[in-house]
């Protein structure tokens, strides 16, 4: 079928509406009618080449919702019409990752910057003239329809807003997790956030519904950092000197339990930064991404031995996706989880660019795609 999707044909240049051609799903595989996709910062990596795809054009997007309008052969569990969310990390709850609890880390996700179905490993979109298009995560959410693996669809209650659900794909799990897995944050803990846009504000919920005494949040808009105070946080700062001074006072020196660091691009310069902002045996969680190509870290090795501290990385937040995202939205549904205040802003698919800019801006907590009949 013939749609149009977001695509990106060079590094550091605008996205560009143009037509695709979306093939039909093969065996363990489903057909999705989008709704909803959230615009996520590391989708804006694949523009400056942060993240690195194995080719162009480029199809972005890897957090979104919609229904299923169509099965291949053998899928289970799944029936058309299903609402779902998409999870930018697979899960096949087979692989040994996947039987040891580690979902997240599931083996398949070694095809995610490939761009090849997992299925038979060729492409299912293609340019008008033929050429393969390459989607971020094995999905493409930039797009009014999708073609998908089953071990990236989870199925979730019809009453949920397309809007909220799509967010529970990548942003709310991955922050809410790093809190409250990666980072296990205790009752009592003094916790800080550094960075409070979509992925922070669920790592600064998390630690709450966690019993974290204080939460500190830190980030250098203004506006976030409002955001960030009706969203709990004991206090926001513009910056993690400003913090320093200020915590080392109320924590009486001892600092923060745990830091979640879920800025939209990590620099190496910056960990020793949020090391010494952690406690003495404290855990410091990297949520937030980098370049792949960076691997310059200024950090004080003797202070990681000698204070015992914990220098932490995650993905997605350390959760199950087939288990922590009907959790989270059954968290919504009972009004402790506050993600519809995350949304800033909606936009038409043709507005992507002014909603990267919003974002990259600090205009927005989270951005979100909505499709409409016009798309379909």
């Amino acid at each position: 079928m013939k749609t149009k999707a977001a695509l990106i044909r060079e590094l550091n240049t605008p996205w560009k509406i143009e037509e695709i051609e979306m093939g039909d799903p093969k065996p363990h595989e489903v057909k999705i009618k989008m709704h909803a996709a959230g615009m996520c910062h590391s989708d804006h990596h694949l523009m400056t080449g942060g993240i690195p795809l194995a080719g162009f054009p480029v199809l972005g997007g890897h957090e979104g919702a919609g229904e299923i309008i169509e099965l291949g052969e053998g899928v289970e569990g799944l029936e058309v019409g299903d609402h779902v969310v998409l999870s930018f990390i697979p899960s096949c709850g087979k692989c040994p990752p996947c039987q040891s609890g580690m979902a997240n880390l599931c083996d398949l996700g070694m095809y995610l910057l490939q761009g090849e179905a997992i299925s038979d490993h060729t492409f299912r979109i293609q340019t008008p003239d033929g050429a393969n298009v390459y989607p971020m995560t094995l999905l493409g959410t930039f797009s009014p329809y999708m073609v998908v693996h089953e071990a990236s669809v989870v199925k979730i209650d019809k009453d949920i807003p397309f809007e909220v659900a799509a967010l529970c794909g990548c942003g709310i799990p991955t922050g809410y997790g790093s809190s409250t897995r990666s980072g296990d944050v205790r009752p009592g803990e003094d916790v800080a956030i550094i960075g409070v846009g979509g992925v922070g504000t669920a790592a600064l919920q998390g630690a709450i519904i966690a019993g974290a005494r204080n939460v500190f949040a830190v980030d250098p808009v203004e506006w976030k950092r409002e955001q960030a105070l009706k969203f709990g946080a004991t206090k926001a700062y513009a910056t993690i000197e400003e913090a320093m001074a200020d915590i080392a006072g109320i924590t009486a020196g001892g600092m923060c339990k745990k830091v979640i660091v879920t800025v939209g691009e990590v620099h190496g310069k910056d960990i020793d930064d949020w090391m010494n902002l952690t406690s003495k045996g404290g855990t410091c969680v990297l949520t937030g991404m980098g370049s792949m190509l960076d691997t310059e870290v200024t950090l004080n090795f003797s202070m990681l031995t000698l204070m015992q501290k914990n220098l932490q990385g995650t993905i997605f937040g350390g959760a199950n996706p087939k288990l922590d995202i009907p959790m989270l939205l059954s968290m919504y549904k009972a009004g402790k989880l506050n993600i519809a205040d995350m949304i800033t802003r909606e936009y038409r698919l043709d507005q992507i660019n002014e909603g990267y800019t919003d974002m990259l801006e600090g205009r927005n907590i989270r951005g979100v795609i909505r499709y409409t009949e016009e798309d379909w």
